[in-house]
C-alpha cells in the first residue's frame, strides 16, 4: 500500500485522525481535488489537521494555484506559497509565516516523497550516453532529403557556426541585453510572462519537479534584435506557411530557455509539421519514437466529433525517472544528447520527450514543406480515425487501449509544439462510449509492451484511407486543435495556387485530403456539361476564396456549389437567395446595379452511379427535395418554401444548439444546390486591402453606405400567412436539442419581431457554453459577466411599446440585411481618373483585360468598388446587424472609415417612440453601442475572436461596458 507505516514500537499513525473519511482515498486524489480550491481556501484547509497541513503546503500545490490565477508578468517570490500569497494582496508582515513550516512525525506519503524527490534531485549524476541518433556534419540538401526528410531524425553540426547566437546567446550575455524585456513562460494557458531577469532569478532559487521554462513564439517582437542573432540553416528553408501574411500564419518559431530538469513532455508537433532545434548552450537529452508508436504512460484521446487531439503524458523528468527503466531493450525510444551548436531535426510525426540536462538556451522553428505537405493537409481534415492513427497507429482503432479519458488536459493554441501536460487546465469531456471497464484498458494499453514492427506505415496513402468518407471535408467542424482555422486554410490553398503554380500538383493532392476537392471538381464538371459551359481547365480547378462553399471561377462565370451546414441550411440559403432577386428585379433600385447578374440555378444530385441536374428558382419543391423530408409542413405550397420567412424558422430552430449538437447538420449529402452568375471584372477587396490608397477606402466606406442603404430601403415580402398564425404553437414544440422554450405561448409583438426576440432568447441560454468552447482570446473574466451584460427582456432591448390605436410596435426598421459583408464579398475595378466619383458607372478597364478576375495588377492604380457579392446569408432583422462584418472585417475598426459609412448610409437605426419612458433599465437601450455589443455577442460567428484580436488591450478589459465603448462608441454620435 501506498501509504503504508512502519510498524515501529510507538508508532503513531495520525492519517486516520488526520483525515476522517478522506483516508480511504489515495493521495494523488485529495492533491487533486485540493487544486480546484482557491488559494485563500487552501491556506484554511490547511488549519484543520496536520495531515491537511502537510497537503496545503506542498510547493507543487502552489505552483498550480498561482499560475493558474496569474495574469501578466509574474515576480517569483522565492517560494510559490509567497508569490500566490503576494498575488492574493496578503500584507507583507504575514508572507514571513510562508517559510516557517511546521513538521509532523507519523505521517509518511510516497506520492509525496516521489514528488519532493524530483523536485530537488540533481541530473549530474546520471549518465547519458551519446545516442543512437545519426550525427552529421556538412550534409547537403540532397543527402538531407533523400536520407532524413521525412524519414528518421538526425544530429546536425556546423550550422549555427556563423551565428551571432552561438557565442552571445549564454544566461551571462543575455540578461544585461533583455532584462527587462517579458518573455512567455512555459506552464499554464494563460498569458503568462516573466521580465527575463525575474525569470533568471527564478532558475537560481527554484526547486520545482516540472520548473517553468521560457518558450516564447513572440520573442521576435519583444526583442527584435534576437532574430538577427541566427538565420533558417540552408537544409530547412523551404517553408510553405511562407504565403501566408504575418498575423494569418500560426506559430512557427520559439526562443527556448530552461534549467536543469525542466523539458517537454511527448508530444507530436502540431499538424504534423517537421521542426529543428539548434542548441546555443546547456544540454539537452531527447528521446524519440516514429509516428504510430504511442510512448509507455502516455495516453491520448481524439474526439470523435471534431478531431480534437488531447494528450495527457507525464513530465518529462517523471518520464525518465519512473517510465524509461521499465523498458525492455526492445523497446526504448531513439535517443541522443544534444549538444551546444547542434541542431536537431525532428521528422513530420515523431513524438519526442526533451529533458534539459543543465540551463540551456536553444532556438527552433516548425516547417511545412513538399516532403510533410500532404501530411499536414491530411491532418487538418475533419474527422477523428485518421488524427488517431498518425499518432497512435494501428493502437488507435483499439478503443480499449486508445480510449476515452474523461478529465484530459488541452492544448494551448499558441503553446502546441511542446505541451507543458502537467499544469493545464483540464475539461471534463463527456463519454459518448465506453464504461469504467475501458478506462481500465486504456490505462493497460497506454503501458503495455509495443511491436516496432506493427502493421502500420506513415505513407499518405495508406494514412488517407482511415479518412471519414462520409464527411464533408469542406464545411465539417474544424479541430480546435488545428493550427490554423477553416478560412485560413482555404487561404493557405489559394495563395500556394498562385504563387506557386510548379507545386500545383501536390497542392492538389493536399486540397483533396483537407477539402475534398476532387469530389467538388466532379460536382463542377457535371454543372458545367449542363449548362454547355467549357469544362474547367487545371487552373480552375481549385475552389477560390475563403468562405463556406466552394466556389469556382469558370470562363466569365461564377459557379458556387452550396453545402455549408448541410443541405436543410443550403436549401435556405438557395431559396432565399434567389427570392431576393426575384423581389430586387421588380423593382427600380440602384442597389440592381451593384448586384452580379444570375444565368442559372438548380440542384445536383448523385444516385444509381450517376450525376443527375434539377433546375431550380426556388419556387416549388423539385421531387428530390421532396423525397428528403425537409420541407416545412406548413409552407409546401408556398411559392418559395425555403424563402425567408421558413429560414427564419431553421434559424430560430439551430439557435439553441450547441456546436457539437449540430454537428448531423453537416454530415456529407448527395444532394447540392448551386447558382451561376456573371463573372465581375477586376478583384475582391480582400486581394486588395494593402493595395488601396486612403481616398480608395474612403470611397470604399461611401459605397457601402450607400449600397446597404438601398438593400435596407427594400420591401420585404409579405408575412407568410401559412407560417405565422401558428407559429406559437411551431415555437412551443421541443426540436432538435429536446428543449422546450420558456417563452409565452402567445405574443402581440409584430411576428417578424416575435422570430427574432424568440431566437435570441435561444441564443442566450447556451451563450455561456458558446463563448467558453470558443475561448482564446475572449477573457474569461467576461464569459463569466456576460448574461448579466445581456439583456433579462429582448422586448425591452427592441423597445416594443403600444401606440394610440393599442397596436405593439418596435422602435427599430425591420428590413433585408445581407449579413456577411466581408472582404471577400466586395469586388473592385481599377480606375485611372483622381477625380473619380462614386456615382460614375464607366469604370476604365485595363485593355489587355489582365484584371478580369486575374493576378496581375499595374502599379500606382487606384480601385472603386463595383458589386457586393453573395447574398446566400440574406435575411430580414435589424439592420445595425450588417454593421457588424462591415466594421470589424472590412474596415479593421478603423472609426473614420466607420464615420464615413454612416455618413453615406443617412438612415435611422432606432426611431423615436411617443413614449420614450417606457423602456425601464436605464438608458441602455437606447445605446446603439449597446445593441451592437448584444449582437456580437450573441452572433451565431465567433464575432468576439475577431474583437479580441483586433483591439488586443480589451482581453485585460474589467467589464463588457468597456469593450462596447472601445469598439462601438462612435455610434452613439449618430443621428440620421
Amino acid at each position: 500500500m501506498e501509504n503504508s507505516q512502519a510498524q515501529t514500537p510507538g508508532f503513531r499513525d495520525r492519517r486516520p485522525d488526520a483525515l476522517g473519511d478522506l483516508n480511504v482515498f489515495p493521495d494523488e486524489l485529495i492533491c487533486f481535488i485540493i487544486e480546484t480550491l482557491a488559494p485563500r481556501d487552501v491556506a484554511r484547509l490547511a488549519c484543520v489537521s496536520s495531515a491537511m497541513y502537510i497537503f496545503c503546503n506542498e510547493e507543487p500545490l502552489w505552483m498550480g494555484l498561482c499560475l493558474g490565477r496569474a495574469d501578466g508578468p509574474l515576480q517569483y517570490k522565492g517560494s510559490w506559497k509567497k508569490t500566490a500569497m503576494h498575488l492574493e494582496g496578503v500584507p507583507n508582515q504575514y508572507l514571513d509565516s510562508c517559510q516557517k513550516l511546521l513538521h509532523f512525525d507519523g505521517f509518511n506519503s510516497l506520492f509525496l516523497y516521489r514528488r519532493l524527490y524530483r523536485c530537488h534531485t540533481t541530473l549530474k549524476g546520471f549518465s547519458f550516453d551519446d545516442g543512437n541518433v545519426d550525427r552529421r556534419n556538412d550534409l547537403s540538401l540532397e543527402e538531407f532529403y533523400h536520407h532524413y526528410d521525412g524519414q528518421k531524425p538526425v544530429l546536425l553540426a556546423g550550422l549555427a557556426d556563423t551565428w551571432p547566437a552561438r557565442s552571445t546567446w549564454t544566461i551571462d550575455q543575455l540578461s544585461p541585453r533583455y532584462g527587462e524585456t517579458k518573455f512567455r513562460i512555459s506552464g499554464s494557458s494563460r498569458k503568462v510572462s516573466m521580465k527575463f531577469k525575474d525569470y533568471v532569478t527564478y532558475i537560481d532559487h527554484q526547486h520545482d519537479e516540472d520548473p517553468l521554462y521560457i518558450f516564447d513564439d513572440k520573442f521576435g517582437e519583444a526583442a527584435p534584435d534576437l532574430l538577427k542573432d541566427y538565420s533558417v540553416p540552408h537544409l530547412f528553408q523551404e517553408d510553405l506557411f511562407d504565403v501566408l501574411d504575418k498575423d494569418q500564419r500560426p506559430p512557427f518559431r520559439w526562443l527556448i530557455i530552461g534549467p536543469e530538469r525542466s523539458g517537454a513532455s511527448w508530444h507530436v508537433d502540431p499538424a504534423l509539421t517537421s521542426a529543428w532545434n539548434t542548441l546555443l548552450s546547456g544540454r539537452k537529452r531527447w528521446a524519440m519514437y516514429p509516428p504510430g508508436r504511442l510512448p509507455l504512460g502516455v495516453t491520448m484521446h481524439v474526439n470523435d466529433e471534431d478531431g480534437d487531439v488531447h494528450i495527457d503524458s507525464p513530465s518529462s523528468l517523471q518520464w525518465w525517472l519512473d517510465f524509461y527503466p521499465l523498458l525492455g531493450e526492445e523497446d526504448k525510444p531513439i535517443e541522443c544528447t544534444q549538444l551546444p551548436g547542434e541542431t536537431i531535426f525532428v521528422p513530420s510525426g515523431w513524438w519526442h520527450c526533451v529533458l534539459n540536462l543543465e540551463t540551456t538556451v536553444a532556438v527552433t522553428q516548425n516547417f511545412v514543406n513538399s516532403k510533410n505537405f500532404e501530411f499536414v493537409c491530411l491532418d487538418m481534415a475533419p474527422g477523428y480515425r485518421h488524427k488517431g492513427v498518425c499518432r497512435a497507429g494501428l493502437q488507435a482503432l483499439d478503443e480499449g487501449s486508445f480510449g476515452d479519458n474523461k478529465k484530459n488536459p488541452i492544448y494551448d493554441e499558441e503553446n502546441l509544439s511542446y505541451p507543458d501536460l502537467q499544469r493545464k487546465e483540464k475539461r471534463i469531456k463527456i463519454k459518448k462510449y465506453g464504461d469504467d471497464t475501458n478506462q481500465k484498458k486504456m490505462a493497460i494499453g497506454a503501458s503495455k509492451s509495443y511491436d516496432w514492427k506493427q502493421d502500420f506505415s506513415y505513407n499518405i496513402n495508406y494514412l488517407a484511407t482511415f479518412l471519414d468518407i462520409e464527411r464533408d471535408h469542406y464545411n465539417a467542424p474544424w479541430s480546435s486543435s488545428n493550427c490554423i482555422g477553416q478560412r485560413e486554410m482555404r487561404e493557405w490553398l489559394s495563395k500556394l495556387w498562385v504563387q506557386k503554380p510548379g507545386m500545383r500538383e501536390l497542392i492538389w493532392k493536399g486540397a483533396c485530403l483537407s477539402l475534398n476537392a476532387d469530389k467538388w471538381l466532379e460536382c463542377l464538371t457535371e454543372i458545367c456539361a449542363f449548362h454547355n459551359m467549357p469544362s474547367p481547365t487545371d487552373d480552375e480547378r481549385l475552389p477560390v476564396g475563403t468562405g463556406s462553399n466552394p466556389v469556382y471561377l469558370i470562363a466569365d462565370c461564377v459557379v458556387k456549389i452550396f453545402v455549408e451546414g448541410g443541405l436543410e441550411a443550403s436549401l435556405y440559403c438557395l431559396g432565399t437567395e434567389l427570392q431576393f432577386y426575384n423581389l430586387l428585379s421588380k423593382t427600380k433600385s440602384p442597389l440592381k446595379n451593384h448586384v452580379p447578374e444570375v444565368l442559372a440555378h438548380g440542384i445536383l444530385y448523385f444516385d444509381n452511379g450517376s450525376y443527375h441536374m434539377v433546375p431550380w428558382d426556388g419556387k416549388g419543391v423539385p421531387d428530390v427535395i421532396g423525397d428528403c423530408d425537409l420541407v416545412p409542413e406548413l409552407c409546401a405550397e408556398d411559392e418559395f418554401p425555403f424563402g425567408v420567412w421558413t429560414k427564419k424558422q431553421f434559424e430560430y430552430k439551430k439557435a439553441g444548439l450547441l456546436i457539437d449538437e449540430s454537428i448531423s447538420m453537416t454530415r456529407s449529402t448527395r444532394i447540392w444546390p448551386f447558382i451561376i452568375t456573371k463573372r465581375c471584372k477586376g478583384k475582391i477587396f480582400a486581394e486588395l486591402r494593402d493595395a488601396l490608397t486612403l481616398e480608395d477606402a474612403v470611397n470604399l466606406a461611401s459605397f457601402l453606405g450607400e449600397q446597404l442603404r438601398n438593400l435596407h430601403l427594400l420591401p420585404y415580402p409579405p408575412l407568410n400567412s401559412s407560417v405565422f398564425p401558428n407559429i406559437e404553437q411551431k415555437m412551443e414544440s421541443p426540436f432538435a436539442n429536446g428543449c422546450i422554450d420558456d417563452v409565452p405561448v402567445k405574443s402581440d409583438v409584430p411576428p417578424e419581431w416575435d422570430m427574432l426576440i424568440r431566437t435570441l432568447i435561444r441564443k442566450k441560454k447556451v451563450v455561456t457554453s458558446r463563448l467558453t468552447n470558443w475561448g482564446h482570446p475572449i477573457p474569461g473574466a467576461l464569459i463569466e459577466k456576460v448574461n448579466e451584460y445581456l439583456p433579462d427582456d429582448f422586448a425591452k432591448f427592441f423597445n416594443v411599446y403600444q401606440d394610440e390605436s393599442g397596436l405593439k410596435k418596435v422602435s427599430k426598421p425591420s428590413c433585408w440585411i445581407h449579413s456577411d459583408i466581408m472582404d471577400d464579398n466586395i469586388h473592385m475595378e481599377p480606375y485611372r481618373d483622381s477625380t473619380f466619383c462614386i456615382e460614375n458607372e464607366d469604370v476604365a478597364v485595363a485593355s489587355d483585360g489582365s484584371m478580369n478576375g486575374y493576378h496581375d495588377r499595374e502599379e500606382g492604380k487606384s480601385w472603386s468598388p463595383t458589386h457586393i457579392l453573395d447574398f446566400s446569408d440574406i435575411s430580414i432583422g435589424d439592420p445595425l446587424y450588417d454593421v457588424i462584418p462591415i466594421c470589424l472585417d472590412i474596415f479593421r475598426g478603423d472609426p473614420t472609415l466607420l464615420k464615413q459609412f454612416l455618413e453615406s448610409y443617412k438612415l435611422p437605426f432606432l426611431t423615436r417612440t411617443p413614449q420614450p419612458d417606457l423602456v425601464e433599465g436605464g438608458d441602455k437601450f437606447t445605446r446603439l453601442s449597446y445593441h451592437a455589443m448584444c449582437f456580437c455577442i450573441l452572433h451565431e460567428e465567433n464575432i468576439l475572436g475577431a474583437i479580441f484580436s483586433i483591439w488586443r488591450e480589451l482581453r485585460t478589459a474589467k467589464s463588457w461596458e468597456e469593450v462596447e465603448q472601445a469598439v462601438w462608441g462612435e455610434l452613439n454620435n449618430y443621428e440620421a
